[in-house]
């Protein structure tokens, strides 16, 4: 009997009207999952990028080789780093949906991701994030205020106006320039890496994109070189289940984990709760130890869940179920933080609402002041001939002579 051959077209498992339907996330029981020694070889830990890292289980106990017995005080700490991310996005949510920024992208559902993996890693470490990581930038010293007025474009705008809202960076912190091309950070990030090896540092870097963006070209080419030249970095796939409206298995998430990716070049990879503090710290510091003793690239796959639009311009109704964050198994990592705290006596509602509030003044007041150095509509505004600055050593002529002319039109009015 012969059988033709189909086209397969991968589809969401629900769409808006449906029930949420997640049979298709494989889990693992919290503490399942073994933790292999640093010196262990790809082919010997190959479960890793099959099974699924966790520390919490459902009662929000920690259990398991993974658990990196954190200071209580340092689960408080973080615990206010993700609420802050939380607190900011909220707010510049709002103030985008009141036309005083143009554009604003949410790390609702995502906090632990940044957070954790910024305690895991060394101030020496450089940075190549995504666009939802801006409680890395937080964490890494950027000043609230001083994100707000990137989104404005105002005088004390870090990108000078340059930039699309949300595209931060922070050389003090060692954390790159986003870029809105996706997956371009990929390769930068293994080129510093190996940099790094050449000098004899034992910085590493880490990297950040999304589950859509592992089919884009540039992530493959990273891939590539991090395994062949064995580059000192972590390589992260932050599977929000979303890629805009894209399901995750438009880029081959249904056929096979984003942590096995590497697996064909010898690069190992772990499959992580991305909604557990921390599971994603104490993985993130294993691969980081690997890195820094020669062991090369580790891949680490975060299975998360983009809880709100991929962006201001998104609607997220028109193509997934309205409660599916609601039904997500892995639940809201900031509420799963918070309930471990309280169920080991280490905090409490009481204390968790007084924390909130207190964030969401200091964001107020962080706002207030970003408004100080200038708006969309009200100055002080940037100076125009800024823009011919920073592209050349030495201003070419013809830059030189269009900077002149415009000074003129404008000294005019």
């Amino acid at each position: 009997m012969i059988t033709k051959s189909r086209l397969q077209i991968p589809r969401p498992t629900a769409r808006p009207g449906d029930k949420p339907d997640f049979s298709f996330l494989e889990l693992s029981p919290a503490g399942s999952v073994d933790k292999p020694p640093l010196g262990s070889r790809t082919r010997d830990i190959e479960f890793l990028s099959s099974g699924l890292v966790r520390v919490l289980d459902d009662d929000f106990k920690a259990k398991g080789p993974w658990d990196p017995n954190l200071d209580p005080k340092q689960l408080q700490v973080a615990l206010r780093w993700m609420m802050l991310t939380r607190a900011l996005d909220d707010r510049m949510w709002q103030i985008q949906r009141q036309g005083r920024i143009s554009f604003y992208m949410q790390s609702l559902g995502e906090e632990a991701v940044s957070i954790a993996q910024g305690m895991a890693l060394r101030p020496g470490d450089m940075c190549f994030p995504s666009y939802r990581n801006q409680g890395l930038y937080l964490y890494r010293g950027v000043k609230l205020v001083d994100m707000m007025c990137q989104c404005l474009s105002n005088t004390r705008d870090m990108c000078k106006g340059r930039q699309l809202p949300v595209m931060y960076h922070s050389k003090a912190g060692n954390v790159f320039s986003i870029s809105g091309n996706l997956a371009t950070q990929f390769p930068q990030a293994v080129g510093w890496a190996m940099a790094s090896a050449i000098k004899g540092e034992d910085h590493i870097a880490a990297s950040w994109v999304g589950d859509g963006s592992t089919a884009e070209a540039d992530f493959h080419y990273a891939v590539t070189f991090a395994a062949v030249y064995q580059a000192p970095i972590i390589l992260n796939v932050v599977n929000n289940q979303w890629a805009i409206s894209t399901f995750q298995g438009t880029a081959g998430g249904q056929r096979r984990a984003f942590a096995a990716r590497g697996l064909g070049l010898g690069i190992p990879g772990i499959r992580v709760d991305g909604n557990d503090l921390l599971a994603i710290y104490s993985a993130t510091l294993w691969a980081a130890d690997r890195a820094r003793r020669g062991g090369g690239p580790t891949l680490i796959e975060l299975v998360t869940y983009r809880g709100g639009a991929h962006s201001t311009s998104d609607d997220p109704t028109k193509y997934r179920p309205k409660d599916e964050w609601e039904s997500f198994p892995l639940g809201d990592p900031l509420e799963r933080l918070k309930q471990h705290l309280i169920v080991e006596g280490h905090w409490s509602e009481k204390q968790h609402e007084k924390l909130e509030k207190e964030l969401h003044a200091e964001v107020l007041a962080a706002w207030k002041e970003a408004q100080t150095y200038g708006t969309m509509t009200e100055g002080p505004f940037l100076d125009p001939a800024s823009m011919f600055e920073d592209v050349y050593a030495e201003m070419p002529t013809n830059l030189e002579s269009q900077r002149r002319r415009m000074l003129e039109v404008l000294g005019g009015d």
